[in-house]
């Protein structure tokens, strides 16, 4: 086990992140302090400055807000939805006070570092180029390592990571991918095909493209909207940051 509690005679000082003023937080809140613990209650970006001993998330938006904002100490997800290890909201007082006491282990979730037409962002379960109006279909490429995996029309291509994959990937006929495996699942969406492959990639190196565009086209990271794309801008995926995921007793399983 991973002792997080750091030194015995000093007490650790706990992250909350969460929608403010929700039954929730406070219940997290709650049993921080039941703990002994110190409970620091901020947004993501103070979070990450502060670096306190570990951070619970309570709900998966708040996951990603701390991922957007760079928080890079373990975070105990709580009612985060499937591939994060969360814990049920039921149970969340004797994971906080696992994780306290240090009777933890840790997983660690590779990111993708997004660019595109010169910005840059952070996506930790997946990225997708969807046509914007339905039943509108384009061409999409998916590139690896400089290689082209291949061409098909559809309504669009999800890329995702291990954690990602138990999401949107695995609901469009993606596969359920180990964490840790350094790899993607590239998946397309509503293919205009009668037969379908979806792809296991490197999570390094990887470009996605519009080769034909019938319609607007939106590049989407985990549950943003972020831009428009057209046929002459190219999507690039980089292995980025990892999230460090505590895990406790009460932590829902690895698949």
């Amino acid at each position: 086990m991973d002792s997080v509690a750091g030194d015995e005679e000093q007490s650790p000082v706990v992250g909350v992140a969460g929608e403010s003023d929700t039954e929730r937080v406070a219940a997290v809140e709650a049993a921080v302090a039941d703990t002994g613990a110190t409970v620091l209650r901020e947004d993501p970006a103070t979070l990450a400055e502060a670096s306190p001993t570990f951070v619970v998330a309570v709900g998966e938006a708040a996951v990603l807000d701390l991922v957007r904002g760079g928080v890079d100490v373990p975070v105990l997800p709580i009612d985060a939805g499937a591939g994060l290890r969360s814990v049920p909201a039921h149970a969340h007082d004797e994971a906080i006070a696992a994780a306290v006491a240090g009777e933890t282990t840790a997983e660690s979730r590779r990111c993708f570092d997004v660019s595109v037409d010169g910005d840059s962002a952070v996506a930790l379960f997946d990225v997708m180029l969807v046509t914007a109006e339905p039943a509108r279909i384009s061409e999409y490429a998916v590139r690896s390592g400089g290689h082209l995996v291949s061409k098909f029309r559809a309504d669009g291509v999800v890329v995702a990571t291990p954690t990602g994959s138990h999401g949107y990937a695995k609901a469009a006929g993606g596969p359920t991918l180990e964490p840790g495996t350094g790899t993607g699942v590239a998946v397309p969406i509503s293919p205009f095909a009668i037969q379908s492959d979806h792809w296991i990639v490197d999570d390094d190196d990887l470009v996605l493209s519009v080769e034909r565009d019938e319609g607007a086209v939106l590049l989407r990271i985990d549950d943003r909207a972020f831009c428009e794309v057209g046929p002459d801008v190219t999507v690039s995926l980089s292995a980025g940051p990892t999230l460090t995921v505590l895990c406790t007793p009460a932590s829902a399983g690895r698949w």
